[in-house]
């Protein structure tokens, strides 16, 4: 049974920092990815990983600020977020991908999900 239990959602204050993790099991993946869904709002993709950890891609809203990175020893995904602004916040998921990173690139691609985890941003 494939489980993705997402951990480490918070309430912080702008320009703060939080680490969400992703515990994988009963499934390896191709391709690993973080999506968040704000209030109102679609899902929309975060960052993604290939499963060599070599390949990642990030949205263009948090370039600079996200970094996406796995433990494959422990079969955890990871999204340390810095600089956080309100913008960021959101329901954030864990999803998994049978297909490489270069071509799962929309929601529809990723097979699997967690529950999702809150990340509260204020002023």
């Amino acid at each position: 049974q494939v489980q993705l239990v997402e951990s480490g959602g918070d309430s912080v204050q702008a320009g703060g920092s939080l680490r969400l993790s992703c515990a994988a099991s009963g499934y390896s993946s191709y391709c690993m990815g973080w999506f968040r869904q704000a209030p109102g709002k679609g899902r929309e993709g975060v960052a993604r990983i290939g499963s060599g950890g070599g390949v990642t891609y990030y949205a263009d809203s948090v370039k600079g600020r996200f970094t996406i990175s796995q433990d494959n020893a422990k079969n955890t995904l990871y999204l340390q977020m810095n600089s956080l602004k309100p913008e960021d916040t959101a329901m954030y998921y864990c999803a998994a991908s049978p297909w490489s990173c270069s071509v799962a690139g929309t929601r529809a691609d990723f097979v699997y999900w967690g529950q999702g985890t809150m990340v509260t941003v204020s002023e």
